[in-house]
């Protein structure tokens, strides 16, 4: 068996569990996929058992150690217990595999010794946090903070990987402090007004920092990874304002407006311009530029505008049907790739 088609089994399992995942929000908005068990773990399977697979599976590759397969395969497993009804046998697996994860990340840290290094490193431990919160408490709340500087931290690590390709600029690592320093006193503290003025912040230095700004101007699939990226960042902003005075665990509109912006409107938006370059890497798979990527980019922002809509205007029909339309974009971007592959395979 090829390393290739032992990669794959472990993306399979993360995609399981972005289906339950999505099943499990679409019926918390009060639609009839899933049951109260499943919703109750619609964020860790989203987050941690689906992302915390997709990007333990690629750093695992980059890596190049067999042990470091050890995140995404504990990963992969606990979102299946999760699935299964088995939550508590699903978080040692998830606490497992995001420590796993924390070891790969201290390994390239010490490879190479750069700011990028340690941020996606500081993403890793917040992941971990995040899971031992949730493993120490029962509760799912308190840990989404420390989960989603994981995400944004990933993020801004890649992306400040790129900006060496810029014109240098002496300020851009100490501009870049203060939004951390925000972003991970709102993870340590369970705060989310401090967390969304770290994310605010980041949003802001991104936009002047990331490489993104100037590939917007070339064509085809460097356009879309950029047009992806600075749509992202637009949602990000949004939903750090949101999140000024949100109170932890405080449900209601404004709380699914502001989640949803951050990890649909900006993670997602993410995932859609980075695929077609990580999955060549991690398959061995050729996904050539086509046109109709923007359709489900398109469909994923105009959901999320009719969700958010639906959110501060307190219209729960419009709320309801700007959820079953994410999970369509979602959908839509998984046929697209997958039709594309096989496209240039034939």
């Amino acid at each position: 068996m090829s390393e290739v088609h032992r990669r794959l089994p472990l993306l399979m399992a993360g995609a399981l569990s972005l289906v339950a995942g999505v099943a499990a929000g679409e019926g918390r908005l009060g639609w009839p996929l899933a049951g109260a068990d499943l919703m109750a773990v619609h964020g860790p399977l989203m987050i941690s058992a689906f992302f915390g697979t997709v990007i333990g599976l690629e750093r695992a590759v980059a890596l190049g150690k067999v042990w470091g397969y050890g995140s995404p395969l504990f990963t992969a497993l606990g979102g299946l217990f999760l699935i299964v009804g088995l939550p508590q046998a699903g978080l040692v697996l998830l606490c497992l595999g995001s420590m796993v994860f924390v070891a790969m990340s201290m390994a390239v840290i010490r490879r190479q010794r750069e700011i990028f290094t340690l941020i996606l490193g500081l993403g890793g431990l917040c992941w971990l946090a995040g899971n031992l919160v949730w493993l120490g408490g029962g509760l799912v709340a308190p840990a989404v903070p420390s989960w989603a500087a994981f995400l944004v931290l990933t993020i801004a690590g890649e992306r400040l990987e790129l900006s060496r390709f810029l014109p240098p600029w002496r300020w851009r690592v100490p501009t870049l402090a203060p939004t951390m320093i925000l972003l991970l006193a709102g993870a340590a503290l369970a705060n989310w007004t401090l967390f969304g003025l770290g994310l605010a912040a980041l949003t802001l230095w991104s936009l002047r920092n990331d490489v993104a700004r100037r590939t917007i101007r070339q064509p085809g699939l460097t356009r879309y990874v950029a047009i992806c990226l600075l749509s992202g960042y637009a949602w990000a902003l949004v939903s750090g304002l949101l999140m000024l005075d949100l109170v932890l665990g405080e449900g209601g509109v404004r709380a699914d407006a502001a989640f949803h912006a951050l990890f649909i409107g900006f993670v997602f938006a993410m995932v859609f311009g980075h695929a077609p370059v990580i999955l060549p890497a991690v398959l061995r798979v050729a996904v050539p530029y086509k046109a109709y990527f923007y359709a489900p980019l398109a469909l994923l922002h105009a959901s999320l505008a009719l969700r958010l809509a639906g959110d501060l205007l307190d219209l729960h029909g419009l709320r309801q049907w700007g959820g079953l339309a994410n999970a369509a974009a979602v959908a839509l971007f998984i046929i697209t790739m997958l039709v594309t592959v096989l496209r240039a395979r034939r």
